[in-house]
């Protein structure tokens, strides 16, 4: 039950802060942020709010920056629009999903070049031995075509010695 009150009030808090950002802060270094989760201790005493921005690393400094200096400005914002006792201090983390999502693509297709190229190579390729290596039972037909012992070639020389 814990856990459900402290999924709500974590939903709650995003879609607080969500509303009040697109309002926009007086702050020029703000860039563009979505909210992507919220976490909150089981006590409600804190909150962590992850965060993505657009841009370069120096948008990214900047925005963590303003939400660094407006994060009273913020965390009043949220007790007025949240039913608790007491509200959460707020921690804003910037989420690394856009560089972990780009560093993934960027595997998946390196993999996927790589898979190209052995296909390739596949494709050209030719067995080292026999199509089919393995040993098949002989055909009655073919015992007829044997030698018998009287049909034995003997490659001895006349003084014994092999040529």
């Amino acid at each position: 039950m814990a856990g459900e009150r402290q999924a709500r009030v974590a939903d709650r808090i995003r879609v607080v802060l969500a509303e009040r950002l697109e309002k926009g802060l007086r702050d020029p270094r703000l860039g563009f942020v979505t909210i992507t989760d919220v976490r909150v201790t089981g006590d409600l005493q804190h909150a962590s709010v992850f965060y993505t921005v657009m841009g370069d690393e120096a948008h990214r400094n900047d925005t963590a920056a303003a939400l660094k200096s407006a994060t009273g400005m913020l965390r009043s914002e949220v007790g007025k629009n949240l039913n608790t006792r007491l509200t959460p201090s707020l921690e804003f983390i910037l989420d690394a999903i856009p560089e972990n999502a780009d560093h993934i693509a960027a595997l998946l297709r390196e993999a996927r070049e790589r898979d190209e190229s052995v296909a390739g190579l596949a494709a050209s390729a030719a067995y080292a031995g026999d199509a089919d290596p393995y040993v098949k039972p002989r055909d009655t037909e073919d015992d007829d075509d044997d030698l018998d012992e009287d049909d034995v070639v003997d490659d001895d020389d006349e003084d014994g010695t092999r040529a």
